[in-house]
C-alpha cells in the first residue's frame, strides 16, 4: 500500500474523477473512467490519462449535445479530440501545494451563506476568479470581508480529496477583490483564513491557477505555496447530437 503523501499525490494528478468519486461524489457523475461536475454546479470535467475512445464515450453521454466542459488534466500535452467534439480554448495552469502554508484565522473574514449568494455571483461575475455557477457556493464554505455592508472580497473551498487519515486535501477557490479595493492585502488574508480552516480539519491546502496569471502566483507563492505540477484546462464543446 502506498504511503499517504503518495497516495495523496496520485489523486491530485487527475482531480476532477477524484474529487467525484470521492468527497464530492453527490455533485456530479461518474461513469468508467470519466467523471463531469453537475451542470449548475461546475463546469469541470476529468478522463483518465491518455483517454481512450471508450473513455470518450463515456463523457459524452454523461453530458446534453452542445454543453461547454472544462477538461481539467495535469501535463503540458492536450489530448486529441475524437469526432463531434470541439476545443474552443486551452489555458496552461498549474497545481499550487500548501504543504507549507500557515493559516491564520482572520477577525473581519464573516462566513458567507444563503443570503450572500447573489452579492458572491455579483462579485464573481465581476472579477472572474474562475467559473462560478448557481451551485458553486455548496461545494464548501466561503469566508467573505465586507465594507460598510458591501461584500468586496471573499475566498472559498471548491475541490476535496480523501486518500485516508493523514493524507486529506481541499481545494482553496473563487480568490477575489473588488477592483476598487484591490492591493490591500484581503485576498491573501482570505487564502489564509480558509487555510486555517483546512489545516483545523486536518486538511492540505491546494489550489490552482493559470500560468498566465503571474501575479496571483506571486502571491501565493509569499503564502507559502509551491507549484506542484503543471496542469492545462480546456474548454471543450460536447458534440451535438
Amino acid at each position: 500500500m502506498p504511503p499517504p503523501d503518495a497516495a495523496l499525490d496520485a489523486l491530485l494528478q487527475n482531480p476532477v474523477p477524484s474529487a467525484l468519486r470521492g468527497p464530492l461524489r453527490d455533485f456530479g457523475t461518474v461513469r468508467g473512467g470519466a467523471a463531469v461536475f453537475a451542470a449548475d454546479v461546475s463546469p469541470f470535467a476529468g478522463l483518465p490519462p491518455g483517454p481512450t475512445a471508450g473513455d470518450w464515450a463515456h463523457l459524452t453521454a454523461l453530458c446534453e449535445p452542445g454543453r461547454q466542459l472544462a477538461l481539467v488534466h495535469a501535463g503540458e500535452r492536450a489530448p486529441a479530440l475524437p469526432a463531434g467534439w470541439e476545443r474552443v480554448l486551452e489555458l496552461p495552469g498549474v497545481q499550487m501545494d500548501g504543504g507549507g502554508v500557515t493559516g491564520e484565522p482572520d477577525d473581519e473574514a464573516v462566513v458567507l451563506g444563503p443570503g450572500d449568494r447573489a452579492e458572491m455571483a455579483d462579485l464573481a461575475d465581476r472579477t472572474r476568479p474562475g467559473p462560478w455557477l448557481a451551485r458553486t457556493a455548496e461545494l464548501g464554505t466561503f469566508l467573505g470581508i465586507r465594507h460598510d455592508g458591501r461584500l468586496i472580497a471573499m475566498a472559498g473551498e471548491r475541490l476535496r480529496f480523501d486518500a485516508g487519515p493523514g493524507a486529506r486535501a481541499r481545494e482553496i477557490s473563487a480568490v477575489c477583490t473588488d477592483p476598487e479595493f484591490r492591493g490591500k492585502g484581503l485576498a491573501g488574508r482570505l487564502v489564509r483564513a480558509v487555510a486555517a480552516g483546512m489545516l483545523a480539519r486536518g486538511e492540505r491546502p491546494l489550489l490552482h491557477a493559470s500560468a498566465a496569471n503571474t501575479g496571483a502566483i506571486r502571491l501565493y507563492r509569499a503564502l507559502g505555496f509551491t507549484e506542484a505540477r503543471a496542469m492545462r484546462f480546456e474548454l471543450l464543446r460536447t458534440p451535438e447530437r
